[in-house]
């Protein structure tokens, strides 16, 4: 017969979830870079070891802003920043700009076909602080897989899907609908889903 673990132990251990009650997590998060967005979320900021998705009406809506404190943050302090088969080029100027230090930032070219396959080796390579990746026909697998990937490799994973796979469950431990302008919270770890949204400011 298995050990038998006490009621109270894995109640201090605060990892058992308790109808009714809101769970408390063990680590905090990433901050986000924006005060206002990590008063939000239920762990001050991006999930860590997590695969959090951004839904987006059309490529180019402010989602690279949204990430630039971030990325600028762990660039600085030396992390490795992995963007994975991006729509676009990345305008180098501006990710300087925003104070991502280039040296830290690796640009993979891939095929649509191959594009889900890199962004979830970077993923787990427990070399990468950040991976950002575009999976367009990603299914729940796939995004199950990118999750466990990201947990294993300890680093942030964002993945930017249209909307409409809004409709679907995610395992992601974060989602974020783009909408009118602003931020909305579709899905959060550990914490009850905020009424409220996030709008960056415009310049």
């Amino acid at each position: 017969m298995g050990a038998v673990v006490a009621l109270e132990t894995l109640l201090a251990a605060q990892t058992l979830w308790r109808a009714g009650r809101t769970a408390t997590l063990a680590a905090e998060g990433e901050s986000t870079g924006h005060a206002p967005l990590d008063a939000l979320l239920p762990q001050d900021g991006w999930p860590r070891r997590a695969l959090t998705e951004l839904l987006l009406p059309a490529d180019g809506v402010g989602e690279l802003e949204l990430l630039f404190p971030t990325l600028a943050r762990m660039t600085q302090a030396g992390g490795t920043v992995v963007v994975v088969a991006p729509p676009y080029i990345p305008y180098a100027p501006a990710w300087q700009a925003a104070g991502v230090e280039l040296a830290h930032l690796e640009i993979v070219e891939a095929q649509p076909r191959d594009a889900l396959w890199a962004f979830e080796q970077c993923l787990r390579s427990g070399t990468c602080a950040v991976v950002l990746g575009w999976p367009r026909n990603a299914d729940a697998q796939s995004l199950r897989r990118l999750q466990v990937a990201a947990d294993s490799g300890d680093c942030l994973g964002f993945a930017f899907r249209d909307r409409k796979h809004l409709a679907n469950p995610s395992p992601a431990a974060l989602r974020l609908e783009q909408a009118d302008g602003a931020w909305h919270v579709r899905k959060c770890r550990g914490g009850q889903l905020p009424s409220r949204h996030f709008a960056l400011a415009t310049h």
